[in-house]
Parts: structure tokens; C-alpha cells; sequence
């Protein structure tokens, strides 16, 4: 198998709420993946963003490995998706959002372990919440929020456990979406 790129996306690490903290440090997340033999190994901010080279596996059984060596150096278990460069930057390409025109924190993606389709988001009215918009992509869902993601109520609506259930999700804003397309673009 010939050697890809890949971001891998830890879900709710390093980042405040309710719940208490669950802590991954950078320099050992690198470190962690460097032990299972990934190479050009980089970080983007604290909130759990990698990206790896890998010359064996697939997504899911990459994201895997990262999940069960999290677990065993952590001692929680933490969500990780899995994100060929080719993908990444085809959910950047195909924003129904005028992505040039808006603030980072204005857009965001959240990144699905499965295909998801309108009828897992049929009980959400969407009128009820304009100017707040979303639409579906392949495994990913764009959000706009004009006034950014902490005031949503439309964010709250999509994130219920009904509409979750039996998938991983994690959201990134367009400033992260677009640094990973960066950082994974050889």
C-alpha cells in the first residue's frame, strides 16, 4: 500500500463544559502516534488535531489503533475519526455556504463516522431556527451560524442523542477545516 495522508479528529478533548476536562497533551498525542509507526506527524491547536502519514490500514482501522492507544495511555476512551486528504479537502470543496465571505466561526463541519441522510434530521424544523442553516454531505454536516456556534440553539437541535445515536461526531470550525485541508495537501 502506497503511504497516505491523514487527519485524525479526537472528539471533546481539551476543551471546557460541563463535564470535566478530558486532557490530551499535543507532545504526547504526537508521540502516541509516532508509536504506532505513523510518520510526519503534526499537531493543529489543542483541540485534537493530527495529521499523520500511514503506509497500512484504512480509516477506520486507523482510527481504531489511535482510539484503543489513547485508552491505554489516557485511561478514558476518546472518539476518533479518521480523514483521508482526498476527503478532507472534497467536504471543503463542496460547502453550500459562501465559505470566502464569512468568519470562521460563523461555519462549521461536523464529521460523521457513517453516511447520515435528511431522514435523521426530519424531526428538526429548520425555519424555526433561520437564520441558522445546515445542509448534509458525504459523512459531514455544514453548519451557519451567524452568530457563532456558543449562542446556537440550532446546534443544540442537531447534537441530541436522538439524531447522534450510533455514530461518532465531531464539529470543527472552517478555520480548522480549511487548516487540515492545508496541512494534508502534499
Amino acid at each position: 500500500m502506497a503511504t497516505k495522508i491523514y487527519a485524525a479528529l479526537l472528539r471533546g478533548i481539551n476543551v471546557g463544559g460541563s463535564v470535566r476536562m478530558r486532557k490530551v497533551a499535543m507532545p504526547r498525542l504526537r508521540a502516541l502516534l509516532e508509536g504506532l509507526g505513523h510518520g510526519d506527524v503534526r499537531t493543529h491547536l489543542q483541540s485534537g488535531n493530527a495529521v499523520f502519514t500511514a503506509d497500512h490500514g484504512d480509516e477506520e482501522s486507523l482510527a481504531a489503533g489511535v482510539t484503543a492507544a489513547l485508552e491505554r495511555e489516557y485511561g478514558f476512551t476518546v472518539d476518533v475519526l479518521v480523514r483521508d486528504a482526498a476527503y478532507l479537502k472534497a467536504v471543503a470543496a463542496a460547502c453550500p455556504f459562501p465559505a470566502a465571505t464569512l468568519e470562521g466561526r460563523q461555519l462549521h463541519v461536523t464529521y460523521f463516522s457513517a453516511p447520515v441522510d435528511a431522514d435523521r434530521f426530519a424531526a428538526v424544523d429548520q425555519a424555526a431556527y433561520l437564520p441558522e442553516e445546515f445542509r448534509l454531505g458525504d459523512r459531514a454536516l455544514y453548519l451557519y451560524v451567524p452568530d457563532g456556534l456558543g449562542t446556537s440553539r440550532l446546534a443544540g437541535a442537531l447534537a441530541r442523542p436522538s439524531i447522534t445515536k450510533g455514530l461518532i461526531a465531531t464539529s470543527r470550525n472552517w478555520n480548522t477545516v480549511t487548516k487540515l485541508v492545508e496541512m494534508t495537501d502534499v
